[in-house]
């Protein structure tokens, strides 16, 4: 029996291990055994025995959009690097989230619930599976023994109804138009912290996976194009001739390159006349494969340099329904949105060839591929677009455990979405989520932002996932300065792209990455409890120079923003940032010098989160 004291106690144990990364944060316990095992180490790095596992899929799918039946089969290549035997591997049954009796955190219309998933047949090459089981969203497959460095083949046939409506990230969007996800069953992630990855898809956290290779082959009747993630290798076979040529026209030029019109759509003949054709798509080293299909979607595109060195292109594409007018200028933003993440932030160049958005009916990321409803104003537009293609870094590149640690990339998303809006159209100021983590910080439902996800929902979930951690990491740009800080966010990315970065490997990387140790800010802003509250406590003039004395009432140290409006209807900004809190002090004094008589000051800023403004103007009397 373990000491449940001792044990406990270890939870919050400081890890012992040597380096200023891991001082006074608080490690618990069975993270501190990676480092002993050498799959992690302080300085951020992954560690000289770091392992993960991976798979090559080849995918054939049939789908009709008109019974939304899909029948497929797969063939799975599945390599242990571990250094573990396996005596059974985990599957992953996404879809099995609209089986009837499926525990789940989300509304189902009853007319989906229904059946799942069906697995036809599940073998293993040269041998026979001994037993499987289905539980919820996990089929667990026991196997003969798979040994260290090993493979394993896997044959799979399956089928399973699409949603009709209750459209969770996957499902028809009308008649003739669907996005299929999560569509075959797929190998859970096997790694060091956890083993297998059992939890539950309830609808709500979202996903992890191994980055792996994908061949799928895609059947659909005449007339339906297919977009996907990876590259489609077999255009000529499956499209027209000069839709094929305006496809490559798009992947070379910055123009928009309208590739099928509404003239097309009249006329048809944009497939090639076989009563159903079969797509074929590649790609590798991604974590993932969607498909989405329609018979009268528009599609645009155009490509952008995303890096200066190799003057390599990415296509961008936008399909949609013509009668969605906000669509029409969805490829620019697109585009945008791909040009700025690759030259401004993060300023690492966009990794894929290709990213596309498709007018469907969520708000959802996949690799190299975005489901995007169609909103009312540009506003929603843009912010939407470049919030979901930000997602490419975080969690595709980096492959982050999104079910676990939601803030790992929404977080990233959420300030992407803040600093690129604007960039796309200087009169937007994007505010998402900061009031509500404003009327809520502080509250019980408000905990620390390492809350694991699994153990949150409803609002504590979103301002977790998305606000708070954009908050934390745009005080530190903000702290350490643009250059700086771009310095320590490219380590992290260098050392963890194509891997699986745990909260403690991101903590360890920026502190090496920048050389400063900002643990006192990753204790205060993502392990501890509180609120941010700043005052206006003193004011005291000396002739033509006034102190403003800024009293930090809460625990969560924010940057401080001071207008200061002059008598001449003239005003004076003054801004610090969260270092004037890096002593532990609760008092931080702001001088200014001017000939004016000062009128009223405020604190205040967009992205500076207040519990109480009442105290935070001070007026001439």
């Amino acid at each position: 029996m373990i000491n449940v004291r001792v044990k406990l106690a270890g939870l919050f144990l400081i890890c012992s291990l040597h380096s200023f990364a891991q001082e006074n944060l608080p490690v618990p316990v069975n993270i501190q055994t990676l480092y002993e095992k050498g799959t992690r180490t302080n300085d951020g790095k992954p560690g000289n025995s770091y392992w993960q596992n991976t798979a090559d899929y080849n995918i054939r799918a049939n789908f009709n959009p008109a019974t939304l039946l899909l029948t497929g089969t797969e063939t799975i290549n599945y390599i242990n690097n571990s250094p573990d035997t396996l005596y059974q591997v985990v599957f992953k049954l996404y879809q099995n989230l609209y089986k009837k009796g499926a525990q789940r955190m989300v509304d189902i219309q009853p007319q989906d619930i229904g059946e799942g998933i069906l697995v036809d047949k599940v073998s293993v090459t040269n041998s026979p599976v001994l037993t499987y089981s289905i539980d919820g969203t996990n089929m667990t497959v026991t196997i003969p023994p798979l040994l260290p460095k090993q493979n394993m083949v896997f044959n799979i046939g399956f089928h399973y109804t699409l949603n009709k409506g209750s459209h969770i990230r996957t499902g028809q969007i009308e008649e003739n138009a669907a996005f299929v996800a999560y569509f075959f069953p797929r190998i859970a992630v096997y790694d060091d912290l956890d083993g297998w990855n059992k939890n539950q898809y309830l609808g709500t956290q979202e996903f992890y996976n191994d980055f792996c290779n994908f061949k799928a082959a895609i059947t659909v009747p005449t007339d339906f194009v297919v977009w996907a993630t990876g590259d489609l290798k077999n255009c000529n076979e499956v499209l027209s001739g000069k839709y094929c040529s305006l496809i490559q026209q798009a992947e070379t030029t910055d123009g928009i390159t309208t590739i099928i019109d509404t003239t097309d759509l009249l006329t048809g003949n944009i497939t090639t006349g076989n009563a159903a054709n079969t797509w074929q798509f590649e790609a590798n080293n991604v974590t993932d494969f969607v498909f989405a299909t329609s018979n009268h979607y528009l599609w645009k595109s155009s490509s952008v340099v995303v890096d200066s060195a190799s003057k390599r292109r990415t296509r961008v594409d936008a399909a949609f329904n013509p009668k969605h007018s906000d669509y029409y200028e969805v490829v620019s933003y697109n585009r945008e949105t791909v040009k700025a993440m690759s030259h401004t932030f993060p300023k690492w160049p966009f990794p894929y060839s290709h990213e596309t958005v498709f007018d469907g009916l969520d708000q959802m990321e996949y690799p190299m591929m975005v489901n995007d409803n169609p909103v009312e104003s540009r506003f929603d537009a843009i912010t939407l677009t470049d919030h979901e293609v930000f997602h490419t870094m975080f969690p595709f590149y980096m492959g982050i455990n999104e079910t676990k640690y939601g803030w790992m990339d929404e977080g990233w998303a959420t300030m992407g979405e803040w600093l690129i809006s604007p960039m796309i159209d200087t009169s937007i100021v994007d505010s998402y989520g900061i009031k509500s983590y404003e009327t809520s910080a502080g509250e019980e439902k408000d905990l620390p932002i390492t809350t694991l996800t699994t153990q949150l929902n409803g609002n504590s979930m979103f301002i977790n996932s998305y606000v708070k951690p954009a908050l934390g990491y745009l005080y530190l740009r903000d702290y350490l300065g643009h250059e700086l800080f771009t310095k320590a966010l490219h380590y992290y990315i260098q050392q963890w792209n194509g891997k699986h970065p745990m909260p403690y490997d991101f903590f360890n990387c920026m502190n090496t990455g920048s050389g400063k140790n900002l643990n006192w800010f990753f204790k205060k802003w993502f392990f501890n409890n509180g609120y941010p509250d700043l005052a206006i406590d003193k004011v005291k003039r000396r002739g033509k120079t006034y102190e403003v004395t800024i009293k930090a009432k809460g625990s969560k140290p924010v940057p401080v923003d001071l207008i200061i409006n002059l008598d001449d209807n003239t005003t004076i900004k003054e801004h610090r940032s969260i270092a004037v809190w890096e002593n532990g002090n609760t008092n931080t004094i702001i001088s200014f010098r001017t000939n004016k008589s000062v009128l009223r000051m405020e604190l205040g800023s967009t992205y500076i989160p207040d519990i109480n403004k009442h105290d935070n103007r001070w007026e001439q009397k």
